[in-house]
């Protein structure tokens, strides 16, 4: 492959990564545009290689091609995050279930060392903008990822990997939730004392009390959702984006 060729791979993988992040990370609003130049200049990076970008980020469902229009962050809304969440649970479940069927000594140990760093940072959780809520969120993200790391099944992993990211973009764009009667830290610990244990109907149930605990308390947040309550949640695309444009 010539050298022309793998630099512009990896300038476009490079920024996908990070207009991936940007939008996750609740740093562009839902149905917000994204204009293309402007994209290039604030990453360093060519008009093509963010046009190749934002075709990944389609494909990913995290942006949102309109025609003769050109790009927005695709719209967020309650009916979408209802069906993501169920959908998760069972895809988090089923890995989970895999995992404490074959994982070793070692993927128990990793699991361990995670819950252990969740517990240090206990509270940091909703510090924005501190190193210490950013540290959480990325150990966060590996205990969750390690408790699914040992299934054997590579499709579910995957579609794992793609709902995690769909989900944390909704749960960002919450920052923080006050008020909200919950212990996290003994939430991760039902799941991970259960996962070690090989208790494997406990870690699923601690598992989907998490996940629908996190989706109940966003669903009741001030999300900038496509549909208000009590509208009628028909997951049509066109009229969510119509709206959030």
């Amino acid at each position: 492959m010539p050298m022309t060729e793998q630099s512009h791979k990896s300038r476009t993988a490079r920024t996908c990564d990070v207009l991936r992040d940007a939008i996750v990370h609740a740093e562009f609003a839902p149905g917000e545009k994204l204009r293309i130049d402007h994209l290039g200049r604030v990453y360093e990076a060519s008009i093509g290689a963010v046009r190749e970008a934002l075709s990944r980020l389609t494909a990913e469902g995290l942006v949102v091609a309109m025609p003769q229009k050109g790009f927005i962050v695709a719209p967020i809304s309650r009916k979408e995050l209802i069906d993501l969440t169920e959908v998760r649970i069972e895809i988090e479940c089923k890995c989970l279930a895999r995992s404490i069927e074959h994982g070793d000594l070692e993927w128990e140990g990793r699991v361990a060392s995670l819950q252990h760093k969740l517990r240090a940072l206990h509270g940091a959780w909703d510090k924005q903008g501190t190193p210490e809520g950013a540290q959480w969120h990325q150990v966060h993200e590996a205990f969750h990822a390690e408790l699914a790391a040992a299934c054997d099944n590579l499709w579910w992993l995957r579609l794992r990997n793609q709902l995690y990211v769909q989900s944390e973009r909704y749960r960002r764009l919450s920052r923080p939730w006050k008020g909200e009667a919950r212990d996290v830290t003994a939430e991760h610990d039902a799941i991970a004392n259960a996962t070690l244990a090989r208790d494997a109907r406990a870690a699923q149930a601690a598992m989907r009390e998490h996940l629908q605990g996190t989706a109940d308390i966003l669903l009741a947040s001030p999300i900038p959702f496509a549909d208000a309550p009590g509208d009628r949640a028909d997951g049509d695309t066109d009229n969510a984006i119509a709206r959030s444009a």
